[in-house]
């Protein structure tokens, strides 16, 4: 073999060898390949610690880090203020990115709804729904009220003759159950006294002092009380009977009275997330929803199990948007 075609192999073996490795480099890629977290996750929670929002992100965290649910460290972000408006900020701030992920319930649609939020879900990209807290009428052990037939009564004969204590904010679902009250009576919904608290405890606090008649808040704030024999749960806005310590209350669809209220607890991400971000988050939560333990940290809260995956969430948030738009709009509050 000549010189020159000596070197003109020589010269080629490189660029061949190389060629090969990358083919092989190349084929061991499996096209398409799913995406996952490439970098720690963050659960936000738009409301402080201890808060309902905060629990449930919390559970979810323990169940992915303690199951190995996700292959990346998952931390717990609170983001409280402006009624939630300043953690849903942070999030839509992080399009696309499936490494942010946010605890909401149902005043991320009514702070769109009233004004309080230039952001909607349509914002986000809702992944699941995790569960449902339903709204429980609760009095004072001695109150007049005996039932919830007495109190459906009372509003449909003068609406403005009950004080209502409720959590967090005017429109918020606590209220939006006494309206559906007094519009399943044919009261006027605008004629209605009711008293906004900084949260569920504190609204409870003025009716076991006397200076409120009603409260309308989750059954978890309650239940001490009532077990305690210091006050009385008179009706569940929930579409069945609640189980457990609950069982013996009544629903107001069994009066006849079509209110169902409840504070579920989904989780959503920014919007914008490709179908591999949803197919990874559906997986990871649906997973999350059939754990035993999950399952009894619902109960424990009072909590009922309402799983729904993205496609499912979406939907629900669609219905509710409108629901809840027209229950507002009757109060006088829509502003969309």
């Amino acid at each position: 073999m000549d010189k020159e075609n000596r070197t003109s192999r020589a010269g080629r073996m490189p660029f061949l060898a190389s060629t090969a490795i990358l083919g092989c480099v190349f084929f061991a890629m499996p096209a398409g390949a799913a995406w996952q977290p490439e970098r720690g996750v963050e659960i936000i929670v738009n409301t402080s610690a201890g808060t309902g929002s905060d629990s449930t992100a919390r559970a979810i965290h323990r169940m992915l880090v303690e199951n190995k649910l996700v292959d990346a460290t998952v931390t717990v972000v609170n983001k409280p203020g402006g009624g939630g408006a300043i953690g849903l900020t942070y999030l839509t701030q992080h399009k696309g990115n499936g490494h942010y992920l946010m605890v909401t319930s149902p005043t991320m649609l009514t702070n769109h709804i009233t004004g309080k939020s230039q952001f909607n879900y349509t914002d986000t990209t809702p992944l699941a729904q995790m569960g449902s807290e339903s709204v429980v009428f609760t009095v004072r052990a001695d109150s007049p009220l005996k039932s919830a037939r007495m109190l459906a009564d009372r509003i449909k004969a003068d609406p403005s003759s009950l004080s209502v204590a409720i959590g967090n904010s005017i429109g918020s679902h606590n209220h939006i159950a006494v309206a559906l009250m007094a519009k399943a009576v044919g009261a006027d919904v605008k004629r209605l006294k009711v008293v906004a608290f900084s949260g569920s405890t504190e609204g409870i606090t003025a009716l076991l002092g006397g200076h409120i008649d009603l409260v309308a808040s989750p059954a978890s704030g309650v239940l001490q009380l009532v077990q305690a024999g210091k006050a009385r749960i008179l009706a569940v806005a929930s579409e069945k009977r609640l189980t457990g310590a609950l069982a013996g209350i009544p629903t107001c669809k069994e009066l006849g009275l079509p209110v169902i209220a409840a504070n579920w607890r989904s989780i959503v991400g920014p919007g914008g997330l490709s179908a591999e971000q949803v197919r990874y988050w559906d997986d990871a939560f649906a997973r999350v929803s059939r754990l035993p333990e999950w399952k009894r940290g619902l109960e424990t809260k009072l909590e009922e199990e309402t799983y729904l995956n993205a496609a499912d969430t979406k939907k629900y948030m669609e219905a509710q948007y409108e629901e809840l738009k027209n229950v507002l709009s009757e109060l006088g509050l829509a502003k969309q």
